[in-house]
């Protein structure tokens, strides 16, 4: 295995991946409104209930997601909460800002220096219907790392993500950049599409959100869209299945119970 010669996404989850066999994202959809009542008292209650999730989860964890707009939605609080959040999370485990930014070249450029050389996560989630533009400033940066949106798992996803039309099109436009730079979000709640995707992106890194509080199943999942047992290239993400999946003191060990859990069913 390649040791890690940067912070970059690729290199740190290939590396993730081989010490630990862990598929599990942690999605740190952190909804101030659905945090216990243990931690609403503090000062800064998600960055409190993150922190304590990720004492119990790290271990467990090939990579963690926060959703930009839980942290948003809590104002200049939120975001500070956000920042000591992906300060906190061990060095070695990669953070996917969960922002589906997509933009003109200028606009886009701003978007990816807030989240690279300032938040410095290691990878974002774009969303590719503006062309190359939206991609340009991660192809410069060297670390940088972007998750194109392919087949989505929300139910109207089928308005625009279909095999025959857009999932098609954004497959063949992420096949035409560097495999370390670009990946897809392909969504476990269309099944019956996975093996396809697969087809159309060989060596790319799936982002495969739905398993759990979503309906996705995971055999299917991992059947259909892990490439190997050497290299699968695939990360299962689970935010409400395994951060909400108790609402009482000992929430954060539930949590590491439940990333356990997950990871000992992931396996390709």
């Amino acid at each position: 295995m390649e040791p890690i010669q940067s912070r970059s996404f690729w290199h740190k989850y290939q590396s993730r991946w081989e010490s630990t066999r862990s598929l599990v994202c942690v999605g740190l959809d952190s909804d101030v409104a659905q945090l216990p009542d243990c931690v609403r008292g503090e000062a800064n209650p998600i960055w409190e209930f993150n922190r304590r999730i990720i004492d119990e989860t790290h271990r467990h964890a090939c990579a963690y997601k926060p959703n930009l707009a839980f942290y948003l939605s809590d104002g200049p609080r939120g975001l500070e909460a956000l920042q000591r959040t992906v300060e906190y999370i061990p060095q070695d485990i990669p953070v996917i800002l969960d922002c589906k930014a997509g933009d003109i070249g200028s606009t886009m450029e701003q978007y990816a220096a807030a989240f690279f050389d300032q938040l410095r996560v290691d990878a974002i989630t774009l969303n590719p219907l503006m062309g190359e533009d939206v991609l340009a400033p991660i192809l410069k940066r060297k670390e940088a790392y972007a998750f194109a949106l392919a087949l989505t798992s929300n139910p109207s996803a089928e308005e625009f993500f279909v095999i025959g039309g857009m999932a098609k099109k954004a497959a063949d436009w992420i096949m035409r950049f560097p495999a370390d730079k670009v990946g897809a979000v392909v969504g476990a709640t269309r099944g019956g599409d996975l093996k396809r995707m697969r087809d159309l992106l060989p060596g790319r890194i799936f982002l495969i959100p739905g398993v759990g509080a979503q309906g996705g199943n995971l055999d299917i999942v991992l059947r259909s869209a892990g490439e190997s047992p050497r290299k699968p290239n695939i990360l299962i993400n689970s935010s409400r299945g395994i951060i909400f999946r108790d609402k009482t003191p000992q929430f954060a060990q539930a949590a590491g119970r439940a990333a356990d859990e997950l990871r000992s069913l992931a396996v390709v």
